[in-house]
């Protein structure tokens, strides 16, 4: 197949759902701007979730997107052929329109005859079928009639296989109300070709690469199990990095035009050829990796520092430092990259080029921080043995390596290498420290990773009565702000539980006894008066001039949704921009709400929490 651009492929890709119906919703920020319990976007259907639970959207129920997405939860995986932290991912969704007999076979001809793909390479996916949901012949059937098509007899257990629910079903999370439903998987063969009989996708991933799933919404968690929803969702997501892999025939994600150009400017910078050896194939594309992704931050609005996103990017400069000293770069390794960043996506972004500059100083100033730590490391590490604390053995060196690590962010190579200078390691002891460093990471990042999943799960836990009751809520907390305070109170963000809401506003001091108790009695006797809460769908220039209330800084669409609370919006106790859900009238809320807590959470901005008793 001919050379083909990711910027061609993506216009193809996007013309292609354009010509059967679907709208192009935007590309939204990577830090979700009103919702901070979410740490980043991290897929494309991430602002879709309201109408995947039958919010009607704005542009209709079919549509298309490329999203950029991070899943910093990776960070350690990157150094192979495929794994990266930062990428984009093509979607397309029907919203209770057409189903599995429609996303099927047009996502096979996209990728076959749009795109070029040898169906030969192409294996897929289904669900094998359980207590919850049988086994999906419906899409085998389509499936093996798509590969028909290009003659080819697709055969269970050799083009077409079945997993289980660790392998073809998806679900949001596991709460009452969560969506979820079977997917159909495609991989593309990338191993050496006449092997490929027998095996299988999940068992041989060096083999394949997967580079779509049509997931089928069409199921509801309930308290036994799950039922069948009235509107059958579609929720396709490809990788845009791995198909332009494969489109451009690498086997290699880091050679294609998403990175090469980097890891040619790492080249150049460092005078090391990329193939040369392992390590440096290695800290090539981790530097690749993370300069996009640090880039793509800061083009966001996210500055470094120790907290929330801020600290994710810290991370990723100080790990684009260290991988840099592997290459014999030793300053400004970042800087000199953002600029070759921003020339490769110019197309998709024509904002980030008139941010280099900005984003370089930022870049440098870290840079400049961390040479202080690699300087205050030496110093420990030099006292330490100076004052006779040496280490006896791997598991001391290794908890000595996590201690300096997580202290002031002392690379563990670092104190390996001083330890051998000291001989107190040996060449064969260095892989125990290793493993035992490695161990000791794992562990803190178990406790991390659930401590995030905790903080960091969507703005509404889930789609439960009680959350929904505290979402409406929340625009009543709002309205009720605002009239106490001062039109000067902006939403900054929510997240809401089955047993609270929290809520974060633009606010300089501390609020009073009197204005929490005005709060309260303001929300409440609006309660008492069982107003309806109802929406309407209008432009959003006439949105605007209505008075609704849309302090988010996301690209909106031409068409809005407008939840009201009233009998009618003109003279509504509250209406602003949102994708829902909420509740239908306010008699299904309880008859008090008590806020039981403020605290400040920066320059300017409050929250409060605040439950029903």
């Amino acid at each position: 197949m001919p050379f083909m651009t990711s910027e061609e492929i993506l216009q193809r890709y996007i013309r292609f759902y354009v010509k059967r119906g679907h709208a192009i919703i935007p590309n939204i920020s990577l830090v979700p701007e009103n919702d901070p319990s979410l740490l980043f976007v991290n897929s494309g259907m991430f602002p879709l979730v309201p109408y995947l639970s039958g919010e009607p959207h704005p542009l209709g129920n079919r549509l298309v997107s490329i999203q950029r997405a991070v899943r910093f939860f990776d960070l350690e995986e990157v150094g192979d052929n495929r794994h990266t932290t930062v990428f984009h991912m093509i979607g397309n969704w029907s919203l209770g329109d057409y189903f599995k007999q429609e996303q099927l076979p047009w996502i096979y001809e996209f990728f076959i005859e749009e795109l070029g793909l040898d169906p030969y390479r192409l294996f897929a996916t289904v669900f094998e079928g359980d207590k919850d949901s049988p086994r999906d012949t419906e899409s085998i059937t389509i499936i093996k009639k798509v590969f028909k098509k290009y003659g080819i007899e697709a055969r269970e257990n050799e083009r077409i296989f079945a997993y289980g629910k660790d392998g073809n079903w998806w679900q949001r999370g596991d709460a009452i109300g969560e969506l979820g439903g079977t997917d159909s998987e495609i991989f593309y063969y990338i191993g050496k070709v006449g092997q490929e009989k027998g095996k299988n996708p999940k068992d041989n991933e060096d083999d394949f690469l997967e580079i779509g799933n049509s997931v089928f919404l069409q199921f509801k968690r309930i308290k036994d199990g799950w039922e069948e929803l009235s509107q059958k969702n579609v929720d396709f997501g490809g990788g845009f990095e791995r198909i332009a892999m494969v489109i451009q025939n690498k086997n290699d994600i880091f050679e294609t035009d998403n990175f090469w150009p980097l890891i040619q400017r790492i080249q150049d910078a460092s005078g090391i050829r990329y193939l040369e050896s392992k390590k440096v194939t290695t800290s090539m594309r981790v530097l690749a990796d993370h300069i996009r992704a640090a880039t793509f931050l800061a083009m966001d609005g996210v500055i470094a520092s120790n907290k929330d996103q801020g600290y994710v990017l810290r991370r990723y400069l100080r790990r684009i430092v260290r991988f840099g000293r592997n290459l014999k770069i030793t300053h400004d390794v970042s800087v000199q990259l953002v600029q070759t960043v921003a020339d490769m996506f110019s197309w998709m972004y024509s904002g980030l080029p008139a941010q280099v500059a900005s984003i370089q100083k930022m870049f440098a100033l870290e840079e400049a921080k961390f040479a202080t730590v690699l300087d205050q490391s030496e110093k420990q590490l030099q006292k330490m043995f100076q004052d006779g604390n040496i280490p006896k053995d791997e598991i001391t060196a290794s908890q000595i390596a996590f201690d300096l690590y997580q202290s002031i962010g002392t690379p563990p190579e670092m104190t390996q290498e001083f330890f051998q200078e000291q001989n107190v390691l040996s060449t064969a002891q260095v892989k125990k420290f290793h493993v035992l460093y490695d161990e000791k990471i794992k562990e803190h990042q178990t406790l991390s990773r659930k401590g995030a999943e905790a903080k960091f799960k969507g703005g509404l836990a889930d789609h439960s009565e009680q959350v929904v009751q505290y979402h409406t809520t929340t625009h009543l907390l709002h309205e009720a702000l605002r009239r106490t305070l001062g039109t000067h109170v902006q939403q900054y963000g929510s997240n809401i539980t089955k047993d609270r809401l929290r809520f974060d506003f633009s606010h300089t001091d501390k609020l009073t006894d009197k204005q929490l108790l005005q709060t309260e009695q303001l929300i409440n006797t609006t309660i008492a008066q069982v107003l309806p809460v109802q929406f309407v769908m209008m432009p959003k220039e006439k949105a605007e001039k209505s008075g609704a209330l849309h302090f988010f800084k996301e690209k909106y669409t031409d068409t809005v949704k407008v939840y009201f609370i009233g009998n009618d919006i003109d003279h509504a106790f509250s209406k602003e921009f949102c994708g829902g859900p909420h509740i239908s009238n306010l008699s299904e809320l309880p008859p008090k709400l008590h806020i039981y807590k403020q605290e400040s959470v920066g320059k300017g901005i409050r929250r409060i929490y605040a439950r029903f008793e």
